[in-house]
This record gives structure tokens, C-alpha cells and sequence, in this order.
């Protein structure tokens, strides 16, 4: 029921579906085992789900880059299949190097998933030495066959603005918030690996599974204990799933492969606005392959289940006694930068209506979104059903509501400076200073809406202007944010002029 704009997330899932469907068939067509194709699958899923440079070339360059990566895994944990220590050690140093190649960025981010992934799926698949020629054949045709859908026959970021994913990256050493989170994620590796095991020395890689993904997306200890309590909720229910559902199938294979087609459209349909219910179409999939595989019975859920709990208290424990990243340090990172991208978008589509060339400020309003995407997240342990603190609930809440208010007039603001008829109006060179010292107040300790306010509403009797009437109404959001910002406690908004 999540709103769709421009059926984005529709064309996603419909593609992640076309792109890892025909790796699967072509790698079936080469006379590939299953186990080469549940291999060629993954790394196709993970090509289409976790590349995202802001340019097609980019995305390309990463996509090409992926084998790079995956082969030199492949090996390293086929090699390791019969010597648990190497192996363990091995797993635990690609999770810490994995989460901290997210200082470089998107590609960073898509080359350390598909490196954790492709150990895992070793494990997943018992992969031993002499299965690599094939494997390396189906994720090479795997990736041939989902970029081929990705870059041919669907190109649809042709037309659409992909942003760049965000990543706070200040500082060096342990004050970069990767740093941190690659050593938390290597000791919450480390205490899922050692339970896990004594639960089952089979199965015990959901718990690192577990962990690798409460900080993948993730930056402040807020974020990661709402992201595990997700994982826990959506594995429950979707192994209720299962139970229902894949475990009478026995693995047939035309109802496996219709349910396989669907929760692959479920994940990426839903990946943007629920992990819970991602998770739910994970853990179905997880129970088909199993099925597949003739190993899948109630008691392997329940593990799946035990393990999936042990990995989220490993990263809960990790994030809380391990060098700590603070839910409101991190917010306001993400809102400091939402609130520039708000002014240059105001400036850019300023300008547009000027009449200066070469400016567009679709691509600003495309990062926004983003941006405040990333701002909903780090809010939501803020305002998560279970968080006591009525006071700060009730701020995150209003800061929410101001920052997609603004949101709705930067992207209506765009939409005028992009008609052609649209008319310059020497009143918005005033309105755009009015939104640049709003922006300076928030960040300002001691600044007030008052005066702010008061210009807007000083200009708002002339908004005869489309474009002035949404900088009006993006003034007003802007006031209406002060005295929720400077009132969250332990804020940099309230000591940034101490740090000046």
C-alpha cells in the first residue's frame, strides 16, 4: 500500500524478475546442476538488487567488476570447506572488510555484499573444489544474462534520475562511522559464529547472516536494533509461511518456481519501504531452495528461526558496547545534509527560472528524496511503536511531517522551473534568501522561527507566482523545524555555534 512514484519500485521488481529468471534458464540451458543454478540466481539477484552508481556507466563498471570479487571468494571458502578455524577466520574478515568497503561508496557497498554473499552461498551449498569451473561458468553467465536484461532490454534509469546512495563517511580511523560498524559487525560475526555452532555445525551461517544484514543500510545503533527486531519478525512470519506453504510442496517443480518468481518480485517490491515484509518473502524463498534441495522439514525452520535470533543479539550486543554510533549523531548528519540539498534545489530552481542554461534542478530533488529516506530511517527508532520516550516520539514525528512538507514544495518548485512558460518574477531572488537564512537558522543554536516567519508571511499577501507560493510554503516548513531541531537533546544543532 506504500505509495509508488512513477511506479518505481514496480519496474524494479518486474525487472529483478525478468533478470534473474533468464539467468536461471540459461544457466539450466548450459547444463548446469542446481546447485550452479541457485548460484547463478543469487549473483544475478544481488547484480540487479545491490548495484546502484548513480550512472548507467557506473552501474556497468560495478556490475563488470563483480567477478573480481566473487571469484577469489569462491575459492577461497571451496578451499577452506574442510578446515572450520581457516574457515571461520576467513568468513569473519571478509564480514569487517565487506562492511567497511562502504566508505567507497555504492560501489563499495555492492562489491562487499556480493563478497559476503558468495561465501555464503558456499556454505548454504556446501561448495567444494571441484564444483568451481562450473560455478564460475553460472555466475559469469548469470551476470551476462542479468546485465543483458539490465542495460538492453529495460534500461529504464534512462529516463530516471538514479542518486548516488548516501554514505557518511567524516573522519579517519575509529571516528568514521565504517570503521566502527566493521568492527562491530567482525565481534557480532565472531559471538553468532561460536552459538551458531552449537546450535548446529551444518546450518550455523544464518546467524552470521543475520549480522552481516542488521548493518548493511545502516549507521547508528538505533537503526541497527530496529533493523534486528525487523529481521526476527519477518523470519517468524515468513517460517510460518513455509510451513504452510513450502513444506508440502516437497520441492515440485513448476509451483517451487512460480513461488520463487514471486517472492523475488516481493523482495525487491518491498526492500524501500519494509524490511520486515522483505524478510517475510526471504525466509519463503530460503524454504523453496530447500525444498528443492530435499533437505527442508519443520525442524530445519526451527533453526532458522534460532539461528536468525542469535544473530540479532549479537549485532544488538556489537552496537551497543562496541564504539557506539549514536542514534541522534547520526540523525542529525542526515538532516543537516537533507536541509542543504533543500537550499541548493531552491537556488537551482531559482536560477532555472531566470533563465540561466544548463541548470536542472531534477537531479537535486532526486537526492533529496534519497536523503530523506536515510532521515526516516535514522528516525525510526525515534519512532518505533516501542520507544517509551513519549517527548522525543512526538519531535521525530513533527520533524517528519516539516521534512516531507518541504519535500512535496521543493519537488513542486521543480515542476514549475521545468515548464518552459514558466515566468521569472523578480521577487524570487528575495524568496530564495528567505529559504537560504532559514536554513542558516536551523543550524544556528540560538535561532528563532519568528523572524523568519514573519518575512514569509510579510511576502505571502503577493504570491500571485506558482514558484512563490511554493517557497512560501517551503519557508514555513523550514520555521516550523526550529523548535524541534534545537530541542532534541546531545544535537549538533544546538552546538554548532560552540564548534564554530
Amino acid at each position: 500500500m506504500a505509495p509508488d512514484p512513477g511506479r518505481v519500485r514496480l519496474r524494479f521488481a518486474a525487472r529483478g524478475v525478468l533478470g534473474i529468471g533468464l539467468a536461471v534458464v540459461v544457466c539450466g540451458l548450459a547444463g548446469h546442476s542446481l546447485t550452479a543454478s541457485i548460484t547463478g540466481g543469487l549473483a544475478a539477484l544481488l547484480a540487479l538488487f545491490t548495484v546502484a552508481d548513480p550512472t548507467i556507466r557506473g552501474q556497468a563498471v560495478t556490475t563488470a567488476l563483480l567477478p573480481a570479487v566473487g571469484f577469489p571468494v569462491l575459492a577461497l571458502a571451496a578451499a577452506l570447506h574442510d578446515g572450520p578455524l581457516a574457515r571461520n577466520a576467513a568468513f569473519l574478515v571478509i564480514v569487517g572488510v565487506g562492511v567497511y568497503a562502504r566508505k567507497w561508496g555504492p560501489r563499495g557497498h555492492a562489491l562487499g555484499i556480493f563478497g559476503f554473499m558468495t561465501f555464503f552461498v558456499t556454505q548454504f551449498l556446501h561448495t567444494v573444489p571441484g564444483q568451481l569451473l562450473e560455478l564460475y561458468g553460472s555466475l559469469l553467465l548469470a551476470l551476462a544474462s542479468s546485465s543483458a536484461v539490465r542495460f538492453v532490454f529495460w534500461c529504464y534509469e534512462r529516463s530516471v534520475v538514479v542518486p548516488a546512495v548516501p554514505v557518511i563517511s567524516a573522519g579517519r580511523g575509529l571516528a568514521r562511522v565504517t570503521t566502527r560498524q566493521a568492527v562491530q559487525a567482525a565481534i557480532a560475526g565472531a559471538f553468532a559464529l561460536g552459538i551458531g555452532q552449537f546450535l548446529s555445525e551444518d546450518r550455523w551461517y544464518w546467524a552470521v547472516g543475520t549480522v552481516w544484514w542488521a548493518f548493511v543500510n545502516t549507521t547508528s545503533r538505533g537503526e541497527t536494533l530496529v533493523r534486528g527486531f525487523r529481521r526476527v519478525l519477518g523470519t517468524l512470519v515468513g517460517i510460518a509461511v513455509a510451513m504452510g506453504i513450502a513444506v508440502p510442496l516437497h520441492g515440485a517443480p513448476l509451483p517451487t518456481a512460480v513461488l520463487l518468481a514471486i517472492c523475488v518480485f516481493a523482495i525487491f517490491y518491498t526492500a524501500a519501504v519494509s524490511y520486515s515484509w522483505m524478510m517475510l518473502a526471504v525466509t519463503l524463498m530460503t524454504g523453496l531452495l530447500y525444498g528443492m534441495l530435499d533437505v527442508l522439514d519443520a525442524e530445519l525452520l526451527a533453526l532458522r528461526l534460532a539461528q536468525t535470533g542469535v544473530g540479532a543479539l549479537g549485532a544488538v550486543l556489537a552496537v551497543l558496547l562496541i564504539l557506539p554510533v549514536t542514534t541522534h549523531e547520526t540523525t542529525d548528519a542526515w538532516i543537516r545534509r537533507a536541509l542543504r540539498c533543500v537550499q541548493s534545489c531552491t537556488s537551482e530552481a531559482a536560477a532555472r527560472l531566470a533563465g540561466t542554461p544548463n541548470v536542472d534542478p531534477a537531479p537535486r530533488v532526486a537526492e533529496l528524496e534519497l536523503l530523506l529516506g536515510r532521515v526516516r530511517l535514522s528516525l525510526a527508532p525515534l519512532v518505533h511503536p516501542f520507544n517509551p520516550l513519549r517527548a522525543r516520539k512526538a519531535r521525530a514525528h513533527q520533524i517528519l511531517v516539516l521534512l516531507d512538507l518541504c519535500m512535496r514544495e521543493v519537488r513542486g518548485l521543480a515542476n514549475v522551473a521545468a515548464d518552459p512558460a514558466a515566468s521569472h518574477d523578480i521577487r524570487l531572488a528575495a524568496a530564495c534568501w528567505r529559504v537560504e537564512a532559514a536554513v542558516e537558522a536551523l543550524m544556528n543554536p540560538q535561532g528563532s522561527a519568528a523572524p523568519i516567519l514573519a518575512k514569509a508571511e510579510s511576502a505571502a499577501a503577493h504570491m500571485d507566482h506558482a514558484a512563490l507560493t511554493h517557497l512560501h510554503g517551503l519557508e514555513r516548513a523550514l520555521a516550523g523545524l526550529v523548535t524541534p531541531l534545537h530541542s532534541i537533546p546531545r544535537s549538533p544543532f544546538t552546538g554548532m555555534s560552540a564548534a564554530r
